[in-house]
């Protein structure tokens, strides 16, 4: 199994982008500025990622996503790595990805991946999503962007 682009002319796996960002404008706007790759099994998507260039040498990383009975395998950790690697390859000199405040087990996955703290964008969810987000029991409020310099 390879994570691998996705060509123009294949279906985004949009059922699973929206796992990780409930809105699907947001989703959409994702797709339409960054670069989606995707890990399959038996060829059937079960992880993706988009990268959206930000400027200043800069990707980000967006929408990491693992279909449910693939959770708990490493297949995160993979993607990540792998996003990671592209943008090296790329010539980028940071790769940033933010995540909620409540989202316990993606900032340990970040962190175990070389990702630092870099700031807290207070409030963003509230802000920028119309449905209250709770996750581990906790409200998610605030967006955490890591950053991991080259």
């Amino acid at each position: 199994m390879e994570v691998r682009r996705l060509t123009e002319k294949e279906a985004v796996p949009m059922e699973l982008l929206i796992e990780a960002d409930p809105s699907p404008n947001h989703v959409l706007k994702y797709v339409e500025n960054g670069e989606c790759y995707v890990l399959e099994r038996d060829q059937k998507v079960i992880g993706v990622y988009l990268l959206i260039s930000t400027g200043n040498l800069t990707v980000e990383l967006v929408n990491i996503a693992i279909a449910i009975n693939y959770r708990g395998q490493g297949i995160g950790k993979r993607l990540v790595l792998d996003a990671i690697q592209r943008a090296k390859k790329s010539g980028y000199k940071s790769i940033e990805v933010g995540t909620g405040n409540s989202s316990i087990n993606q900032l340990a996955l970040y962190q175990k991946c070389g990702f630092r703290l870099d700031t807290i964008d207070k409030d963003f969810f509230i802000r920028n999503y119309r449905q209250e987000i709770y996750e581990n029991g906790i409200r998610c409020t605030d967006m955490i962007r890591l950053r991991l310099n080259f």
